[in-house]
């Protein structure tokens, strides 16, 4: 179960800050953004080829920053488990928006799956879960952010790379990489298969 109510969580947060970074619970768009630009350095240059996932997609706002980098992939899908999130990511982008629970049910397989931040509400056992599904369903890598270190909180799951290893060796990923250093207590993995 994740840590908090997922729907009050982001439902206060959309109230108070409305359809921007802030309403996902980001710092800013800036600190957005900078997570987005580390994925995309870990994904293909030309990504005109391929399928891409965004787990939990929030807003789609990933799909936003691809389209303003002109670096659209062949096809975009975005998943979240909020019925508000999706009606609002299909408004923003145009695109395939499904309602799922990521962490449980089958998803669709595509070339690269992705989340920016969806993982740092849920509980370690979620966490694992949703991991192990967007690798499994995955054909080449799964690219994520999360929150990094031993720090403890009520609200935010914090992990740390020897969780990550554990991670990638109970799911046999055949390689990883681990980013840190662009923004404070943040890492983005890749999961390569």
């Amino acid at each position: 179960m994740p840590r908090i109510n997922n729907k009050q969580f982001y439902e206060s947060a959309i109230k108070k800050y409305g359809l921007t970074a802030k309403g996902v619970h980001w710092n800013s768009k800036a600190s957005q953004e900078i997570r987005f630009e580390t994925i995309l350095s870990m994904l293909p240059n030309d990504l005109s080829r391929y399928t891409l996932v965004d787990a939990g997609c929030g807003f789609g706002d990933f799909y936003t920053y691809l389209k303003k980098k002109d670096k659209l992939p062949l096809k975009y899908i975005g998943i979240d488990t909020l019925d508000k999130m999706v009606n609002i990511a299909h408004k923003n982008t145009s695109q395939q928006i499904i309602k799922a629970d990521i962490s449980k049910e089958q998803l669709i397989k595509a070339d690269y799956y992705i989340c920016s931040g969806a993982i740092n509400i849920l509980d370690r056992f979620e966490t694992h879960l949703f991991i192990q599904n967007c690798y499994h369903f995955s054909k080449y890598a799964f690219i994520f952010n999360i929150l990094h270190g031993d720090k403890e909180s009520e609200t935010y799951n914090y992990i740390s790379t020897i969780q990550l290893k554990n991670i990638a060796k109970h799911l046999q990923v055949q390689n990883m990489k681990i980013t840190t250093g662009y923004l404070k207590s943040d890492a983005t993995v890749l999961f390569v298969k």
